[in-house]
């Protein structure tokens, strides 16, 4: 807490943004869904079938991920899962974190990320995350101390 993750992530996006906007550096405009995986069940994260109707009901991260994915243009896509890793749900995103990119539900359906498309975890740490995937992703590590308590004025 307080290393200042979240503006880094901001601030990037809109500089991204302005970049793209003025035509320099061939870069491309940012858009960006944050996520709170602890905040909600495991069947609202990422879809569950209703043990009644037996019918399937999309989760947060499907439709974050579908809507993402089928944008017809190269603007960048960031999905940001802000949180705390839990072994429970983090594990589930293996495929997509493989070469092959995609997200595997529950419901047979395969969502195949664009090339467009970025994860990135922001986390305090990794003490629940296997060593599998924790080397599927590159890491920026913010230590707290050195940002110094003036920016908290």
């Amino acid at each position: 807490p307080l290393a200042g993750k979240t503006v880094v992530i901001e601030v990037l996006a809109e500089m991204l943004t302005l970049l793209s906007s003025k035509g320099l550096m061939e870069e491309y405009p940012v858009h960006y869904k944050v996520i709170n995986p602890k905040s909600i069940t495991m069947g609202q994260l990422f879809g569950q079938f209703d043990p009644v109707s037996h019918e399937w009901t999309d989760g947060v991260v499907a439709n974050t991920f579908r809507e993402q994915a089928s944008a017809g243009n190269d603007d960048r896509r960031w999905v940001l899962f802000d949180g705390p890793v839990d072994t429970l749900w983090i594990e589930s995103m293996n495929t997509v974190l493989d070469d092959n990119k995609k997200l595997c539900l529950m419901s047979g359906e395969i969502i195949q990320l664009s090339q467009s498309m970025n994860l990135i975890f922001e986390t305090n740490d990794l003490s629940q995350a296997s060593p599998a995937t924790v080397s599927r992703c590159g890491m920026i590590y913010m230590e707290p101390g050195t940002l110094g308590w003036r920016p908290l004025l």
